[in-house]
């Protein structure tokens, strides 16, 4: 079996590795010609919309699939009328537009936080409220996003580029959750563990598997959410839904199509790994288990790397380097810690203190 990639960073390099002890081999579209996923299988290197370039990874695989959801829809259609793609390109196009993502929750009885399009600066100021204002499109790890307290509003429109914004109402919630879903194409979703995340400047630091103090209720809860958009968008694959935990509710913030970095755990935490169960999924094999096999605590390397030998001194650390040159903000690899010292790990790592406070 093959396995084409739309992107080739750490996400199509965890998926392509994960595929390799089951006989899949992956190839890549990336622009970057030293794009992280290259060790693992062949890279094609054009931009994500050149004709050329996706009838090539095409004309490679068997299945097509995408690592994050920036990647044009209009080339997972394209690569459609030559192969099959999963999930589908409909998931894409929702994922990229925050408005169609919270239309779609209302529709399918998924609670989130009150929001209003903002088209304008008049737009801003007749909502006259505070909440936090987000580009529709492209914003990401805290990019194209600001804070409105109710009186910094002016300008705001034009700083975040004069593109069409969403203002999300200010929630204050208990703590951060993700739920990850997996679905098969025999129409069969697994979900994992919820997990409690922990973010500093938009950035995720620190995830905990499964989340703590984590009632049955609210797992229920987020596997509802998480299988009703699977569902009705006839997904084939991994997907992240972002949450907000408030009491006994689950808001959702925002879903990813696509593996997530609050699953990076699941690698040594659980009996399958997301990556594995990409791949699996998009090649039509049986799902595996998501149950855990323990605690663990996820901490993320961001703009630098800590001594290998600091942080493999720690018991129970797994440490996963992505092969990227460091710079301010970037994700460099992860550190997994199972039954150790996590805490450890963060402040190797350089979490900020609240993103190490549990």
């Amino acid at each position: 079996m093959r396995v084409g990639f739309l992107g080739g960073g750490q996400l199509a390099r965890m998926m392509a590795l994960a595929g390799i002890p089951l006989g899949i081999r992956s190839s890549f579209l990336d622009p970057a010609t030293d794009a992280c996923a290259g060790v693992a299988g062949d890279l094609i290197v054009d931009a994500y919309d050149a004709p050329e370039g996706l009838d090539r990874l095409a004309a490679s695989a068997d299945v097509v699939t995408f690592e994050f959801e920036s990647v044009p829809a209009s080339s997972a259609e394209r690569l459609a009328s030559r192969v099959d793609v999963h999930p589908p390109a409909r998931a894409l196009e929702v994922a990229q537009d925050r408005l169609s993502e919270k239309r779609l929750f209302e529709r399918l009885g998924i609670e989130t936080t009150g929001f209003l399009a903002i088209d304008s600066q008049a737009d801003l100021d007749a909502a006259g409220r505070p909440g936090v204002l987000k580009t529709r499109r492209l914003g990401y790890d805290g990019k194209g996003q600001r804070v409105l307290d109710g009186g910094d509003s002016e300008g705001a429109f034009d700083d975040l580029g004069g593109v069409p914004l969403l203002l999300e109402d200010l929630v204050r919630f208990d703590r951060e959750l993700s739920a990850i879903a997996v679905r098969g194409k025999d129409g069969e979703v697994r979900c994992y563990p919820l997990v409690e995340n922990h973010h500093a400047g938009g950035i995720l630091r620190v995830t905990h598997a499964p989340a703590p103090d984590l009632s049955p209720g609210l797992q229920a809860l987020g596997e509802r959410y998480a299988t009703a958009l699977a569902e009705e968008l006839d997904y084939v694959g991994v997907l992240a839904l972002e949450l907000f935990q408030v009491g006994d509710r689950l808001l959702a913030n925002e879903m990813a199509p696509r593996v997530h970095n609050s699953g990076h755990w699941t690698i040594e935490g659980a009996e399958t790994s997301q990556f594995e169960n990409h791949m699996r999924a998009v090649c039509g094999l049986p799902l595996g288990s998501v149950a855990a096999r323990g605690n663990s605590t996820m901490v993320n390397l961001i703009g630098t790397v800590p001594d290998a030998d600091d942080v493999l001194a720690v018991d129970g650390a797994h440490l996963h380097l992505y092969g990227k040159a460091p710079r301010p903000g970037r994700k460099l690899g992860h550190v997994t810690v199972i039954g150790g010292d996590w805490r450890r790990i963060a402040e190797l790592a350089g979490a900020p203190a609240q993103a190490a406070a549990r």
